[in-house]
């Protein structure tokens, strides 16, 4: 299968959080010139290079680089909130004139490759052996599975690379933030990997508790919802606190958006959920509505959203009207697929 591609190296900037939907559009066209650049850049052969894009480009929720972007504009808000910069135009001023946003470009685009791989790989055969993921066939269903194989071997290194990568339409990286993000980024992926061998280790046990499946989905799930806060917060220049509070908040999202994940799989429909519907039971994987029945998994889902926003609300001060770490917390807990 070959994808037609020409590259729009038109300038499409982050604007500053004024609306949950105006910003999530923004930090969406931004990603999508950005994939654009990056392939444009790393002159794969095809099929390879087919693959990529076509996992890349299918119609994905996109959390984790949203993650990436809020926490960039809601830290960078509250540190510069009193300064001459302080007001609409100041998260303009900083896209404009400074390398922070373009590393926050580059810790997005991380985020998301490495995810994008974990779903190619999770997908195959010899793990899942799903048909559908994102509204889409799989990879592995549309090219040979060994060109998927290497479309996920070759996105993960790629998200690596890109944090320091010499690419067009990106300001020169800054090495200081660079490796402030590498030390965050790589043990977060290394733990993303050990919680699915935990997660194929629990299929089929009987009697996992619920701190063996929060220690499951720590790794898992939350280990890149962490990393994208973090780094987010890292380009805006977050102080240690904020880091904390960041880490703080990510730690109960990440554990929420697998929850609800588990609900969700019991509740919503294929064509809603874009992937397999009843995957978990089917796998005879462990979940939290398998464990505590949907009703507490839900109530459960709740307190962890509630102690994260007040974990950052705390720190940053920040409120859902006008912030864009909350909103996206808000819009999280109301999500469908």
């Amino acid at each position: 299968m070959t994808v037609s591609f020409t590259p729009n190296l038109a300038d499409t900037r982050f604007m500053p959080f004024t609306n949950t939907k105006q910003f999530h559009h923004d930090v969406r066209a931004q990603l999508t010139q950005d994939i654009e650049v990056l392939f444009a850049y790393a002159e794969l052969p095809s099929p390879l290079l087919d693959a990529c894009r076509y996992v890349m480009t299918g119609q994905g929720k996109l959390v984790r680089p949203l993650l990436v972007a809020s926490a960039f504009a809601s830290t960078y808000n509250n540190n510069y909130s009193e300064n001459s910069m302080a007001n609409a135009n100041g998260l303009e001023a900083l896209l404009e004139n400074d390398s922070d946003y373009d590393m926050c470009r580059r810790a997005a685009l991380a985020v998301e490759l490495l995810h994008t791989y974990s779903l190619v790989h999770d997908d195959l055969p010899c793990m899942d052996d799903d048909e559908l993921r994102r509204g889409q066939p799989t990879a592995h269903i549309v090219f040979e599975e060994s060109t998927a194989l290497l479309a996920g071997d070759v996105l993960q290194t790629l998200a690596f690379e890109v944090l320091t990568a010499e690419m067009p339409t990106f300001a020169p990286f800054d090495s200081a933030i660079a490796s402030q993000l590498f030390a965050i980024f790589a043990p977060r992926a290394r733990r993303m990997v050990s919680g699915q061998m935990l997660d194929l280790n629990a299929e089929a046990t009987t009697g996992i508790s619920q701190s063996d499946l929060e220690a499951i989905h720590r790794d898992k799930t939350g280990a890149l919802i962490e990393a994208a806060m973090l780094m987010g917060g890292i380009c805006a220049g977050a102080t240690a606190p904020q880091r904390m509070a960041l880490q703080e908040c990510a730690q109960h999202i990440g554990l929420a958006f697998q929850v609800q994940d588990d609900i969700l799989d019991v509740t919503t429909s294929t064509d809603a959920l874009g992937k397999p519907a009843g995957s978990d039971e089917k796998l005879d994987k462990s979940t939290y509505v398998k464990l505590m029945g949907v009703d507490n998994a839900t109530k459960y889902a709740q307190s962890l959203f509630d102690d994260g926003r007040a974990a950052i609300s705390r720190e940053l001060g920040n409120s859902k009207e006008n912030d864009a770490l909350v909103a996206l917390i808000e819009w999280l807990w109301a999500r469908q697929k």
